[in-house]
């Protein structure tokens, strides 16, 4: 198998199972009680919660964390990228007759399962490891856990969570091809600090599962790419 398709296959797996997950959570829907899967989707929310501050006390300066998610949150609600994928759900609802009983979750079910399988420690570090070394165990380890939240997240936020495969594979395929092309000039200081702005956002998806708070983490998006250069000024100066 080419080297290319080998650092990419963890992308392939992690869409793969999305699918999987979704589809077998959409089938066994009406099968499952509605106060069984708020109770799951409830455990979801706070392992989110927990996954995330996990991954916050990884950072090493919160200064970086501070700036870089100040400026993406600036960035991001500029640039309105939460309304934005909202509205890439709605049109998609509108393209998929499935979703027509179920317009109020189809975008909600997009927007947070392409947040809760995109962002976060596994999904930057494991894409980081793939695209350097060729390593994909990490992104192996989230498919499957991937697959069990992508069945949950279906029976109960609908048919949406099945399109979020789409995102997956974009933006995991865009860290691991970055990561070939920039991985090597990334400092072990930077990627904690990715890790640790990134558990951020999925902490704050986390409150938003348990219906706790209506952040729009997808603005938040633009934090990522601050953060390199962020630690490049802390490690100059």
């Amino acid at each position: 198998m080419p080297e290319v398709l080998i650092k990419f296959s963890g992308v392939f797996v992690n869409t793969a199972t999305v699918i999987i997950g979704s589809s077998v959570g959409l089938l066994l829907k009406k099968q499952i009680p509605e106060k069984l899967t708020s109770a799951v989707m409830t455990a979801i929310g706070l392992c989110t919660v927990a996954i995330g501050i996990g991954g916050i006390i990884k950072g090493e300066n919160q200064l970086v964390m501070i700036i870089s998610l100040v400026l993406g949150a600036i960035v991001g609600t500029l640039l309105n990228i939460d309304g934005k994928l909202v509205s890439l759900g709605d049109k998609l609802q509108k393209k998929n007759k499935k979703a027509d009983s179920e317009k109020s979750t189809f975008s909600q079910g997009f927007v947070t399962a392409s947040l809760l399988f995109c962002v976060g420690a596994m999904t930057i570090v494991g894409s980081m490891n793939a695209g350097i070394s060729g390593d994909n165990q990490m992104l192996y380890t989230k498919s499957v856990l991937d697959l069990i939240s992508s069945a949950m997240l279906a029976a109960s936020l609908g048919v949406g969570v099945v399109f979020a495969a789409a995102f997956v594979f974009v933006f995991q395929g865009m860290l691991v091809a970055l990561s070939m092309l920039l991985g090597s000039f990334l400092s072990d200081f930077a990627i904690a600090e990715l890790v640790c702005a990134g558990s951020v956002m999925i902490t704050a998806l986390g409150l938003n599962l348990l219906n706790i708070t209506k952040i729009k983490v997808a603005d938040l998006l633009p934090g990522l790419v601050f953060v390199p250069f962020v630690c490049m000024i802390f490690e100059l100066f």
